[in-house]
Formats: structure tokens, sequence, C-alpha cells
């Protein structure tokens, strides 16, 4: 997509050069390591950059999708027309007078936030270890994890740590709100339905619990989650692919069908987890589409139940590819969270 001479200038004014580029590979800035590439890319490393970056797109009417850690999305073989908005607005402060941590929103929930909230003996970030997410990835999706164990009794939703937060709302307005304005809810926020954009957020946390304890809940969750999830640097992923079903897990569903090991092209189903696929060897996104309608296919023939999709699927993308589907065999060295507590 061409831009215009007073748009680039517009753009070149707030970022330098080699922060403003055209057709930049999307694929590495992506969990998944799919995607082809922006027709436009801007690197923001601040909010007033993130500012004058959206005010900039909107006066000039460039199209533009705002992109985190890459961890949700799929991005398509033919790449994004207009504008990728890459925010790695970082910036953290901690104030030990009220117990709050501010983030910038482009900051990584962990390590970067969490690790400093921690360190500085606040509790109540902790639970959210291990999830690949910006702070304002989290807001928008409404963060959640189990409580800490042993007891596990509840899930943990960011919410209950949120005090406040600057946006920018979609009439251009720079404006700080509370965490009732989000209204949210179970994987939404009203960002959901709204073009605000958060540029950064307060968090409310306390020192009712020891650092010792803290670094228990973090580990004991990474690990968890190591058991469940493959390593994103040696299985590239974007975590679950379909949304939970009320009673039955999409997971269970894919893997009652005997969908583990599936794979076509580049892309397989883990055998770690029935709801992650993870890209075994330069996958193409058209080899994910084709993976996913599988699974879909083949559960609602077999079991009557209707995948739906919890990711989000950015720019053009090109046919499904023709690749035959095969099954890969379980590595024998490999030991799942299944297989732990069958052995219980």
């Amino acid at each position: 997509m061409p831009l215009s001479p007073t748009a680039r200038r517009t753009f070149r004014q707030v970022l330098a050069p080699d922060r403003f580029r055209s057709e930049v590979p999307l694929a590495p800035h992506t969990t998944f390591k799919v995607g082809g590439p922006a027709d436009w890319y801007a690197d923001v490393r601040t909010a007033d950059e993130l500012a004058a970056v959206l005010q900039a797109a909107r006066t000039h009417d460039v199209p533009f999708f705002l992109l985190g850690t890459g961890a949700n999305v799929i991005v398509g073989d033919r790449g994004v027309r207009g504008l990728v908005i890459h925010n790695r607005a970082r910036t953290i402060h901690v104030d030990p007078d009220t117990n709050r941590v501010r983030a910038e929103s482009g900051a990584v929930m962990y390590p970067d936030l969490i690790e400093r909230a921690v360190s500085a003996g606040l509790s109540g970030l902790e639970h959210y270890v291990g999830i690949p997410s910006t702070v304002g990835g989290a807001l928008w999706q409404n963060l959640h994890f189990l409580s800490p164990p042993p007891e596990r009794e509840r899930t943990m939703f960011l919410e209950e740590t949120v005090h406040s937060a600057e946006i920018l709302t979609e009439d251009g307005t720079r404006k700080t709100v509370g965490a009732d304005y989000f209204d949210f809810g179970y994987d939404y926020s009203i960002l959901h339905d709204r073009d605000d954009v958060v540029l950064a957020a307060t968090f409310q946390l306390h020192r009712e619990r020891s650092r010792a304890r803290m670094r228990e809940i973090v580990d004991a969750n990474l690990q968890w989650r190591a058991e469940r999830h493959p390593p994103l640097d040696t299985e590239p992923s974007v975590g679950s692919i379909f949304k939970k079903i009320e009673g039955v897990g999409a997971g269970r569903l894919i893997d009652e069908c005997g969908l583990k090991g599936a794979r076509i092209g580049g892309a397989m189903i883990t055998h770690r987890h029935a709801n992650i696929f993870v890209n075994a060897e330069d996958a193409r996104a058209a080899d994910v589409c084709a993976l996913i309608e599988l699974a879909r296919d083949t559960v609602a023939r077999e079991t009557g139940y209707r995948l739906e999709t919890e990711i989000d699927f950015v720019g053009e993308f090109a046919p499904p590819t023709d690749a035959a589907p095969t099954m890969v065999p379980k590595d024998p060295d490999l030991v799942t969270a299944a297989d732990r507590a069958r052995a219980q």
C-alpha cells in the first residue's frame, strides 16, 4: 500500500528512519514464526511515540494493526496491507509508597514486569508468568491463570490488580481511566469493541506475600506450563488454537479423534497438548489454516462439536495448501502432563 509523501513525512517526524520502514517481514516478530511482510512497519519505543504514530495513522487514513509479542496472531503469507505498529514501549516505574507499578503498554508481562514487581516485594502479578503478552495485550484479554498451588482453587484475573490506565481513545483523546472502564470478563475487555488503545497501565499490588512465596508461585507456574506447552524457542506456536467448550476441552476432543501428531506441511499438532499447533519446520500460514480445518472437520464429524478459533488472523492469506496430512509418531522420550496423570 503506497503512502502519500505527506503521510511519510509525518511518520518520519516521530520516528527515526530505521524505525519506520517498508516491506518488513513479520514472521520473526510473532511466536509462530509464520507470515509475510508489512507494507509499512513502525517500531515505537515510548508511550508518547505510540500515541503520535496512532494519531498520524488516523489523520492520514492509514489502516493499522497493533503488534505486541505476536503471541496470539497468525499473519497471512501475503503479509499485511497498511501499517503494522510494533509496540515496544516498555518503561516501568515502581512506587514503593503506594505499592503501585506503572508500565507502558509494550512492556512484556514476563519477565520484565513481573520480575520487577517481585524484586520490589510487590505481589499480585506473579500468577501470570510464562504467558507471552505485553501489558496492553494482557488488559485487552484480561489475562488469567490458576490460583497458587497446591490448591489451585480458582482462576486469577488481571483485572484484580488493575488500578488505572492511560489510553488514547478512538476519537484521539488521551486520558486516564479506572479499572471499571474496561468492563472485564473472561477473555474480554471493552477494548474488543472499541478502537481505544492502552498507552500505559498502573497496577495496585500488595506486600502480603513474602518474596520466597512469590518465587515458589513463579517456579510452580512455569513448571506447570512447561509440562503442557512446547518451548517457543524450539517449537514456535501461538498457544491454544480453539476456544474452550463448556464442559469439555477442545484439546480433549482433538485428542479423542486421534489427531495428536497430525502434520500438514510444516505445521503439526503437538503431542504435548492437542489444542496447540507448532511450527515444526518452515511452516506457512496456509499449512496452519489447513491443519485448523482438518481438526475442526474431524471433530465435527466424529463428535458433533464445532470448534471455534480463539486466535486472530491478520493480513492476506494465500489459498490453503494442498499438502496431504501425515501422522508424526510421539517421541518416546517425551513425557506429557497426560502421561504423568496416568502414572499417578
